[in-house]
Order: structure tokens, then sequence, then C-alpha cells
């Protein structure tokens, strides 16, 4: 150890809170099929496109051909220093980096690399490449990359194999384990001059895939690599058991459905509960070589919406925002479009004990609000608030006629059937979406906001114009879908802080800039306690249910995926929900 710097026990696993589940000594994670037979292939489809291999800056954000840093198939190219167990609310263990070692304030961490460790064309992988990673996406990446070296004070190379991170005092507890799932990219492969430009050239990784073959835009195919350094870690046993994994990009969702019915995409997550009722019934289906499998993870709902922007002055206004939600008639989508399936969300997160929704705020929770509570309706504080339930019809009166009198508060007025404002105005708006479903609802919207006179237009949009749209917040309105894990953290900044309001690229949709949400956020990632966690977590959601930023849609509390019976799953679903990367081809002998 070098001289000067402080001394601490190097484990195997670090947790948000409290210590992980998992032994010294674990042989591997318990939603795994350890002994699994590797080989055979599997056949991705996802809606979009892709025109680069580089997700981590702007230009390749949305556009990045999927496997290269994917939480949902597996980071096939590159590796962080720890990885995240799927069956624990946020603990990591050992990746690139062996073991960890941090003191009880978190004021720095230091990673020592796995001496095993290796890009994929042989050379370890060392310190100076976790350094030269830091700095480059510093200088050249994309929110929230760019900002990570915000919170440290010094990033150095301790020993042969060690990087240690110390922190200033704009860093907070969760920042050791942000540091840690950070990507770690090859310093004498990368040209730190080109990094920011749109590439097809494959990229070297440490990762368990190379790159077979791409056809620009339609297709990525990705082969394992057999001397993948990290095969037999305990962290990877049971993950990346395909010989070979395709990802075929459609233009619409119905047709990536008809390349599943043929067996040309091999899984199919499924969102539609109309489609999900419905659409099975083709032969392959009826005799059992398609399976439907319903899983149930322990996640909170989290919150799909329309989602005002509120930098567009006509959003400005709370009371607005309110008048609007309370217009959308949720009873006759339910029944209409999805066949009564679906449950109206309430919060951010409702289903789990971080939710606001059935738990009204304690002593604890109303002094981390402090003069916030103020503004936050009673209801909302006692866990009691539902949006109204209307008769179904697509026109409930009473609802309606509560629309127009806040609109009303607000300094509208409807005249010669039109909603204006105090000029005669009138009150119109775009809705940006981006498939038929969001369309479907959207229409469903548009009619119900036209019986008080407000005006609202749809605009469906191709891929490509929709992420640059999004990027740059060139919208009214956009539906969003926003996750919820049971370890919010750093990332709410990038959704909801007013750092990020003006960020291009930030997931702050809704352009807030709140003191009071940016205190919230702080006291969650900064909370040493589950109950100090709870409580500002809980604090937090009021304070976004209260502001009125989305029009909260639905949510299901499970998971439904079809697959072809020869892809095959661990027995074991863990808190998060299925896992990709652990299912394998039974086809192998």
């Amino acid at each position: 150890m070098t001289a000067g710097l402080a001394q601490a026990e190097p484990v195997h696993g670090i947790a948000m809170h409290g210590e992980p589940a998992l032994p010294r000594d674990y042989k591997h994670f318990p939603y795994v099929k350890p002994d699994v037979k590797k080989g055979g292939k599997v056949s991705y489809g996802v809606v979009g496109t892709f025109d680069a291999l580089n997700s981590f800056v702007l230009k390749g954000m949305r556009t990045t051909a999927r496997g290269v840093w994917d939480p949902e198939y597996g980071n096939l190219l590159y590796e962080s220093l720890m990885t995240r167990s799927s069956d624990e609310p946020f603990s990591l263990y050992g990746l690139l980096a062996e073991t960890v070692e941090w003191d009880e304030d978190r004021t720095f961490i230091q990673f020592n690399l796995n001496p095993a460790a290796r890009w994929q064309d042989g050379k370890p992988v060392t310190p100076e490449d976790v350094i030269f990673s830091f700095n480059l996406l510093q200088e050249k990446g994309r929110p929230p990359y760019n900002r990570r070296l915000a919170v440290v004070e010094k990033m150095e190379k301790v020993g042969d194999r060690s990087v240690r991170f110390t922190f200033n005092d704009k860093a907070n507890r969760e920042t050791p384990l942000i540091i840690a799932m950070s990507p770690i990219l090859p310093q004498h492969a990368i040209d730190p001059a080109t990094f920011d430009q749109t590439s097809l050239n494959p990229p070297l990784g440490s990762g368990p895939y190379k790159i077979k073959s791409i056809q620009p835009g339609e297709k990525i195919v990705w082969e394992r690599d057999p001397n993948y350094w990290g095969k037999d870690i305990p962290s990877k046993v049971g993950f990346d058991n395909y010989d070979e994994i395709s990802v075929t990009y459609f233009l619409q969702d119905n047709i990536l459905f008809e390349a599943f019915k043929k067996g040309d995409v091999s899984i199919y997550p499924d969102g539609d509960a109309g489609h999900w009722a419905r659409a099975y019934d083709f032969p392959a289906a009826a005799n059992g070589d398609v399976v439907k499998e319903v899983f149930q993870p322990g996640l909170p709902s989290g919150m799909l919406g329309f989602v005002f922007n509120t930098r567009r002055p006509i959003f400005a206004d709370p009371r607005v925002r309110e008048a609007l939600t309370l217009a959308f008639d949720f009873e006759w989508v339910n029944k209409n479009l999805y066949s009564g399936a679906f449950k109206r969300s309430q919060s951010f997160w409702q289903n789990s004990s971080l939710g606001a929704y059935g738990n009204a705020a304690d002593d604890r929770e109303l002094n981390l609000l402090g003069a916030a509570r103020d503004r936050i309706d009673p209801a909302i504080l006692a866990g009691t608030y539902v949006l109204p339930v209307s008769d179904g019809s697509g026109a409930d009166r009473n609802i309606l006629r509560r629309t127009v009198e806040l609109m009303r508060a607000a300094g509208y007025s409807i005249s010669n059937g039109k909603m204006v404002d105090a000029q005669g105005k009138p009150f119109t708006f775009e809705v940006m979406t981006q498939n038929e479903g969001q369309e479907k609802m959207a229409i469903a919207y548009q009619r119900a906001l036209a019986l008080v006179g407000v005006t609202m237009t749809i605009r469906t949009v191709d891929d490509a114009q929709y992420q640059a749209r999004s990027n740059s917040f060139d919208y009214d309105m956009i539906v969003k879908a926003y996750t919820s894990s049971l370890s919010p953290g750093a990332e709410q900044i990038n959704r909801w802080g007013s750092a990020s309001r003006d960020a291009q690229g930030s997931f702050n949709y809704a352009g807030v800039a709140d003191p009071d949400i940016d205190r919230m956020i702080d006291a969650l990632v900064n909370a040493r306690s589950l109950e100090d966690f709870r409580a500002a977590v809980r604090a937090y959601d009021r304070l976004l249910v209260s502001g009125h930023y989305v029009v909260p849609l639905y949510h299901v509390g499970e998971q439904w995926v079809a697959r072809w019976k020869h892809i095959g799953r661990p027995d074991t679903t863990p808190l998060y929900g299925y896992q990709l990367p652990t299912w394998y081809d039974t086809r192998v002998q």
C-alpha cells in the first residue's frame, strides 16, 4: 500500500445499505443455472435503428447497436469494475475489480483489479485504463458519464494493479457504487480525438462477446469469445450462455411480432395487455412450440405517462398541469383499449415500501420536507391521494367540471367552445408519440380535452426524429416511462434535478428545477439508515406527484414474455425480474 493512504480491509462486494447478501466464498448468483451447457444461439428483435457503436457520447446515445452496454441483453462488449446482483436492492460484486476497499464514511474507494482481467486482444486491463476511461468520458462523454469526476478530488494508481478514488464534498454515499458501475475502456485501442465521432468500426472490449457482423441500421451479430477472461469468476457463472447473439431491427412492432411468430426472433417481451390476451392464436403457440410466461418481480410500479414540458410557458402553472391530468379518462381507456388489464398509477414507487401512496408521512419525513410540506396536498401527505375514478363514459361531467375550474383559477376561460387565456388566445399544444400504442392513448386523451375546449394535436414521428427531439427537449408533451428501482439514487438527478434541466441529452423531460426536489435527492443518496432512506424516497415521491409533471397512466405488476421453447431459463426469478443474460439454448448437447 502506498504510504500516506488510509488502510481498509479488501472486500468482495459492497451494498448501498447494510452488507451484501453473498459471502466472500460465494460460487455464483442465486438466480443462474451454474452448470448450464453453453452454445447455440438466440435472436433478439427491437424496433428502431442504429448508426453507432458508442453509447457513451451524445451522438450515439439512443442509436447505438444493442449489446455494447446493455442492461437488458447484458454488457457484451464493455465491462465495469463491479457488477450488480439482480436479487438484492443495490449490491455490487467484483468483476474487473477482484476486491475493493473503502471506509465507513465512504470518503474513498480503491479497486484492486483482477490479475486475470484481459482485453479481447490479450492485453491486461490496467489501472491506466481505468484512469483513462474516466478522463475521456469527462471530456467527450454524455450525461451522466461526463459528470462523474466532478465529485472526485483525486484519482490515482496505487501499486501495480489498484486505482483509488478520493472524493470531495460534492460526493454522496452512492458515489462509490456509481464509480464501480462505470464503463472501463482500453487506452491502447481508442483515439481520444475521434472518440465522439459516429463510427461502426468494431471496437475492442473486455466483455464476453465480439462483433461478428454488422448490417448498418438493420442487424448486429455477436459471437462469444472462447478466451473471455471472466467466464469462471463467481459473478459471471451462468451468464453469457449462447455462442451467438443476433439483434435485428424492425421498423414497427407488428413486423417484429410477425418475425417472432415465424421463429426469426426467439423472445418477445410483451407490454400490451390486449395483445398478450389475443395475439397468440398462431400454430406454434397452439402446439406448445411457443411458451407464454408471466414473471412476478419485486419491483415498484414506476411511472408511465404523458409528460408536460414545463419549459413551455403554457405548462408552467401546476394548476394547468393538474387540470389536464384530471381530464384523462383512465377508466374509459383501460376498458376500451386494454380489456381492463391495468391499474392506474398513483405514485412513482407504488407497490413498495418506498412509495408515498398508501403510506402517511411520519415525523421523520415531515421534518425532512420542512416548509415544502405546506405546498403538498394534505391527501398526498396522508398517503390517501388518488386520481379521480370516472364513470368510464369518456365524458364524466363532474371530473371535466373540476378541470374547467382549475383552468379558470389559472386564468383561462371557455369562449365559443375554446379554452382561451386572458388575451383570447386558444390553449393548444402538441403531443409527440412514437408508435401506434402511444397514438391510441393520445387519441383518447385528445377527445377528452376537446370536451373542455383544449386543442391537442398528435404527431407520430419515426425513431430517429423522436430521439433527436427528446434529446433537445423539442416537444410540448411526450410519452415516457420512468422505471423505479428499490435503490433510487444519483440517476434521479438526471431525471428530475435542477442540474439536468438544460443539459442536452438528460432524462429531465419535464424540465423540472425545484430546490426542494434537489434536497430530497440529496437526502436519499446520503441516507445512512434504511429508515432515513425510505423517508427521503417517500418525500421525494410526494413532491413529484404534487407537482403534476406527468399524467399518470398505468402499470402492471408482472412481466409478460413469450419465447420459443428451445430457449430455456433458470428456475429462480430474482428480485428485479427475469434476466435474459442467464437464459440459454436447450438444443445444446
